[in-house]
C-alpha cells in the first residue's frame, strides 16, 4: 500500500504537466494577434514554393535578420495560418510592449483568482468549525 501513494502522486504530476503544455496551434493563436497589433504583416504561403520555404524555417519562434543596416523580424507559422509574419524594429518594439502588458494582465488575473480561492477557502473553513461548546 505505501508504494501506491508515490506512484499515484507521480501519475498526477505527469497528468498536470501534460495538461499545461501548449500545442503549436495554441501558441500561434496566442502570439499572432499580438504580432498583428504590433504592426507585423502576414504573408500567406499561398503557393508551393512559399509553402516549402515556410516548412524549412524555424516554426513559431520570433527570429530576425539584418537587411540594409536594419533588423527585420519574422515569425513562421506552418501550424495554424500557414503564413509568415514580418515586421521591422518598430513593430518588434511594439510587440515587446504588448507582450509585457499581456504578462501583467495575466499576473493580475492570477492574483485575483488566488485571492478569490483564498476567500472561498476561508469561508469553507469557517463553516466547517464545530459549534462553540459554550452554546450547548
Amino acid at each position: 500500500m505505501p508504494r501506491i501513494v508515490p506512484l499515484l502522486l507521480t501519475a498526477m504530476l505527469v497528468a498536470i504537466a501534460a495538461g499545461c503544455a501548449e500545442t503549436p496551434v495554441e501558441r500561434a493563436q496566442r502570439i499572432e494577434p499580438m504580432l498583428a497589433a504590433a504592426g507585423f504583416h502576414m504573408h500567406p504561403a499561398d503557393n508551393a514554393a512559399r509553402d516549402a520555404e515556410l516548412k524549412d524555417v524555424t516554426p513559431l519562434k520570433l527570429r530576425f535578420y539584418p537587411h540594409n543596416g536594419k533588423l527585420h523580424y519574422w515569425f513562421a507559422d506552418p501550424a495554424y495560418c500557414d503564413c509568415l509574419y514580418i515586421g521591422d524594429e518598430a513593430a518588434y518594439d511594439a510587440y515587446q510592449r504588448i507582450k509585457l502588458q499581456q504578462r501583467m494582465v495575466d499576473q493580475e488575473q492570477m492574483a485575483a483568482q488566488m485571492n478569490e480561492d483564498a476567500a472561498q477557502q476561508e469561508q469553507m473553513n469557517f463553516m466547517m468549525w464545530p459549534a462553540d461548546p459554550f452554546f450547548f
